[in-house]
C-alpha cells in the first residue's frame, strides 16, 4: 500500500452513550481446545513437566491462560469430535483405549477425557464456562443423551452413577452444547446434507431438552461463507431447528494469499459480511415461520490460520500429539486478528458466543515447548487486552475515514474501529490502523459520555511487520504506551502508528 496524500488525511468518529449496539455476552472471549496436535498433550496436560501439577495440568500454561480472559472453552472438536467416543475418556486414565483419529490421521490416547478437561477449566476460574461439543457425525442421538446424562444428572441412574464412581460426586452442568460440527464438510466425517442433518439436529435437540429444558443448543451453520452451499445449508437445517436451538455456529479463518496483504489486512470486511448474511438468513426463516423467536451466533471458530502453508514439522501418520497447526503469528497477524475482534464487538447484538479456534500450540495465542517453557504469541495481546476492557456496551461507531485499495474487497477504509462503555463509565476505544507505512491521526467526538481524560494508550506495533515471539524472544513483540493522546474541547485526539493495534482508554 503506497503513502498517498490522501492517506494522511484525519479518521473521525463519534460516540454518543444513546446510540448504541448491545451489551457484549462475555461468551464472546472464548477459546477453544480440541484433541489435534499438541493443543492437549504437551499444550494444557504434560505429566512430568516441571510446572505440572497434581493433575499433570501444565500451571505456567494455567497462568497464561487466566491473563488471556478465556470465559468459555469449546472441547473436544472440532473435526475430533466426529469420531469421538466419550466413553473413552472417562474413568480410570490408565484403563482408557488408544484409538485412531482419522480426522487428523493422529492416535489418540484418551489420557486426558471429559473429567480432566473439567478441571481444567475449574482451575482457570468461576468465569470459565464448558462449550461442550457433541458426535453427531459417526454417532447420534442416543450417544448424544447419554453423554448430557452422565455429564449434568445428579445421581441415581446408571450413568450419573457411572461418572460418581469415575471420583466427580457432582454433576458438571454443562449447559451449552454444540450438535455436532461443519457438518456440512466433505472433509468431516459423517458428513451428511442440510436436510439429513436438519432432521438429526431437530430430533437431538428436543430430545436433549426432555432431560433438561435450560440447555443451551448451537445448530450448525455453514463450515465458510465461501461453499456453494452457503445460506441455502442455514436455511434447511433452520426450517427443521429453529424453534429448538437458541444459536447458529459461524466459522472462519484469514491467511494473506498470494503476497496481497492489502486484502488480508481487509479481512474484517469478509467476517462482517458473514455475520451480516447469517443473520439474515435467520431472521428470514423466523419470519417464514412466524415466530417471535431471535436465533444469536456462536462464532465458535474464528482466527488467522495459514492453512497452505507447508508443515515445517515433519510428521507421520498415527503419531501420538504430532506437530500440526503451530502457526508463528507476525505483528501483522496481531494487527488483522485485532480486526477480527473489532468485528465481533461490531456485532455484540446478535453474537452471544465466540470461540477463538484454539487455545494452546494449534494456531494458538499460547505456544509450549514439551518439557520447557510457554510464551505468549502477538495476537496473545489483542485478545486479552479485548476480554478485559471489552466489558459492557457496544457503542456505534461510523467510522469516517480514507480509505485503500484491495483486490478482494475494493475500497476499504483504513481506520477499523469501536468502542465499549464500561458499568464504571469508563469507555475503551479499540482501533486499527491499516496503513503499512503511515500513521494516521484519530479524531473522536465525545458526547454525553463525561469522559475528560485518557487512562492510557496502547499500541501494537513495530518497524517490522514480519516480527514475532519465539522460544528464543518470547517478548520481542508487546504493546506499548503511546504518548500525545488526549482530549480537548470534547474531542479525543490520537495518532495511530503504521499498521498498529490501538486500545485507549477514557474516564
Amino acid at each position: 500500500m503506497p503513502r498517498t496524500e490522501r492517506a494522511t488525511r484525519t479518521a473521525r468518529f463519534t460516540l454518543d452513550p444513546d446510540f448504541t449496539v448491545g451489551p457484549v455476552d462475555p461468551r464472546l472471549f472464548g477459546s477453544f481446545v480440541e484433541h489435534l496436535g499438541r493443543c492437549v498433550y504437551t499444550g494444557i496436560h504434560e505429566p512430568g513437566h516441571p510446572a505440572a501439577d497434581e493433575d499433570g495440568l501444565r500451571t505456567d500454561v494455567l497462568e497464561l491462560v487466566r491473563e488471556l480472559g478465556v470465559t468459555v472453552v469449546r472441547y473436544p472438536g472440532g473435526n475430533f469430535v466426529s469420531g469421538y467416543r466419550w466413553e473413552d475418556g472417562v474413568g480410570p486414565a490408565d484403563q482408557r483405549p488408544r484409538r485412531l483419529d482419522a480426522a487428523w490421521r493422529s492416535t489418540e490416547t484418551n489420557r486426558f477425557g471429559l473429567s480432566e478437561f473439567m478441571a481444567f477449566l475449574r482451575k482457570i476460574g468461576p468465569r470459565a464456562e464448558p462449550m461442550m461439543a457433541l458426535n453427531l457425525g459417526t454417532r447420534g442421538l442416543a450417544e448424544a443423551m447419554d453423554l448430557v446424562e452422565y455429564a449434568n444428572h445428579p445421581g441415581g441412574t446408571e450413568l450419573s452413577d457411572r461418572r460418581i464412581a469415575h471420583g466427580d460426586k457432582d454433576p458438571f452442568g454443562i449447559r451449552l452444547w454444540c450438535l455436532g460440527n461443519e457438518m456440512d464438510g466433505t472433509w468431516q466425517t459423517g458428513q451428511k446434507t442440510a436436510a439429513e442433518y436438519g432432521r438429526l439436529a431437530a430430533q437431538t435437540a428436543r430430545a436433549l431438552r426432555g432431560l433438561d429444558s435450560g440447555l443451551e443448543l448451537v445448530v450448525c451453520g455453514s463450515s465458510a461463507r465461501d461453499l456453494p452451499t452457503f445460506a441455502a445449508w442455514e436455511a434447511t437445517v433452520l426450517e427443521e431447528t429453529y424453534e429448538v436451538v437458541d444459536h447458529v455456529s459461524l466459522h472462519a479463518y484469514y491467511e494473506e494469499q498470494d503476497g496481497d496483504r492489502d486484502s488480508f489486512l481487509a479481512s474484517a470486511v469478509h467476517m462482517e459480511a458473514f455475520i451480516r448474511e447469517v443473520i439474515a438468513t435467520c431472521d428470514h426463516v423466523g419470519a417464514r415461520l412466524k415466530s417471535p423467536k431471535r436465533l444469536t451466533l456462536s462464532f465458535d471458530e474464528w482466527n488467522v490460520w495459514y492453512q497452505r502453508r507447508p508443515n515445517p514439522h515433519p510428521v507421520e501418520d498415527w503419531q501420538e500429539a504430532p506437530r500440526l497447526l503451530e502457526d508463528v503469528y507476525t505483528v501483522t497477524d496481531a494487527v488483522v486478528f485485532g480486526t477480527l475482534l473489532i468485528a465481533l464487538l461490531r456485532h455484540a447484538d446478535r453474537i452471544a458466543v465466540a470461540c477463538l479456534a484454539q487455545l494452546v500450540n494449534v494456531i494458538a495465542p499460547i505456544m509450549t515447548e514439551p518439557g520447557g517453557p510457554a510464551w505468549r504469541q502477538t495476537v496473545f495481546h489483542p485478545f486479552a487486552q479485548a476480554a478485559r476492557y471489552g466489558q459492557g456496551t457496544v457503542l456505534d461507531v461510523r467510522v469516517d475515514a480514507p480509505t485503500y485499495p484491495t483486490p478482494k474487497y475494493g475500497d476499504v477504509p483504513l481506520l477499523h474501529a469501536t468502542a465499549v462503555r464500561g458499568e464504571d463509565g469508563t469507555v475503551t476505544v479499540f482501533a486499527v490502523n491499516r496503513d503499512q507505512h503511515a500513521e494516521l491521526p484519530l479524531e473522536v467526538a465525545l458526547r454525553g459520555l463525561g469522559v475528560s481524560r485518557v487512562l492510557e494508550h496502547t499500541a501494537l506495533a513495530d518497524a517490522d511487520p514480519e516480527a514475532c515471539n519465539t522460544l528464543d524472544a518470547p517478548d520481542r513483540v508487546v504493546p506499548h504506551a503511546v504518548r500525545g493522546t488526549g482530549i480537548a474541547d470534547g474531542r479525543l485526539r490520537a495518532v495511530l502508528e503504521p499498521l498498529s493495534w490501538n486500545v485507549i482508554r477514557l474516564a
